[in-house]
């Protein structure tokens, strides 16, 4: 595509990229050996001011990451691990009554952290999982006729495991929608784990970045130039997911129900955080067909049919972005 000049006149370079980004990255790398897509998710969602569903089989280094992450921006960590029996009194916080004041005085639940790891969080029930929505659309919780606010820099982790069904809940299509991306971890390969084994023989170089930095490139970030014919090309994306009819015969036997707008959102601001982490100050196309399929895999209902033949999320993101044409 061609872009205009005042889009040209704003590329900065890679010798600009983000230095805060650039110590946060090196610090979660020392904890992490390959899982590229996880890191640059986990950054692109910290930086949207979003939260990251995690699927992987166990030992992939999803907890690990999480609290490299809040390791690297010096932040409160807290992982819960998310139970059939878990109460919403167990995540959020309760009402405590204190005798000597005869007034009830609200004691904080594991919730109020910078990174809050939400383990195997599909073994939750609905009330659980109704509180945690709260806390992630809102940034606050609310126990009787009283909310209360998270910290401005609030992210949830997630993890799911996705061989193990029994005992586990269907997330709310309402709960998925509001991750920003679903990301699927895939094993190391032959060098990378021989990289596993030494990993723990260097000593940790810790360059924290600051919180306080993380909400300034928030607010840079969405001044990333986005050109009109990517705009464009996004809310056709999204489009095709609900009328996928339109363009194939096989995408709309496949496709039971498509993304929201939200969808639309994320991936702007997906693609223009991962522009931001790249150095540059505008959009590419390749950015966007970065983030699609972390941004939609979790967004788009199978249909039996597609079940049935074995189909997966990803092939009908890939076929997808066959039939809409990127400018």
């Amino acid at each position: 595509m061609t872009y205009s000049d005042t889009a040209l006149s704003r590329h900065v370079g890679s010798e600009n990229q983000p230095k805060s980004l650039i110590k946060l990255n090196k610090v979660i790398q020392q904890h992490i050996i390959g899982q590229k897509n996880l890191i640059e998710s986990l950054l692109i969602c910290l930086l949207c001011d979003g939260h990251v569903l995690l699927e992987s089989m166990p030992g992939l280094a999803k907890t690990t990451a999480a609290k490299a992450l809040a390791l690297g921006i010096d932040g409160k960590f807290h992982r819960i691990q998310f139970t059939p029996d878990l109460l919403p009194s167990d995540l959020i916080g309760t009402d405590v009554f204190n005798q000597a004041t005869q007034e009830f005085n609200f004691k904080k639940g594991p919730i109020f952290q910078n990174i809050l790891l939400a383990d195997e969080i599909n073994r939750a029930p609905a009330k659980v999982q109704s509180a945690l929505l709260e806390a992630m659309e809102e940034k606050q919780v609310t126990v009787g006729q009283s909310s209360y606010k998270l910290p401005d820099l609030f992210m949830v982790v997630a993890t799911q495991n996705p061989i193990e069904q029994e005992g586990t809940y269907n997330l709310p299509e309402a709960q998925l929608d509001r991750f920003l991306m679903q990301v699927i971890l895939q094993y190391p390969t032959h060098e990378q784990e021989l990289q596993i084994l030494e990993l723990n023989k260097h000593p940790l170089i810790l360059e924290k970045t600051s919180q306080q930095e993380i909400l300034d490139a928030r607010k840079v970030i969405k001044g990333i130039y986005v050109d009109d014919k990517l705009k464009n090309y996004i809310v056709s994306v999204v489009q095709a997911t609900r009328n996928p009819d339109l363009y194939s015969k096989d995408l709309g036997a496949w496709i039971s129900h498509g993304a929201s707008p939200r969808a639309t959102l994320a991936a702007l601001h997906a693609a223009q955080a991962l522009a931001w982490l790249n150095g540059d100050a505008y959009v590419l196309p390749e950015h966007i067909m970065a983030i699609w399929g972390n941004v939609l895999r979790h967004r788009i209902a199978l249909s039996f049919e597609a079940q049935a033949d074995q189909v997966s999320k990803d092939n009908v993101i890939e076929a997808l972005l066959r039939v809409v044409a990127i400018p």
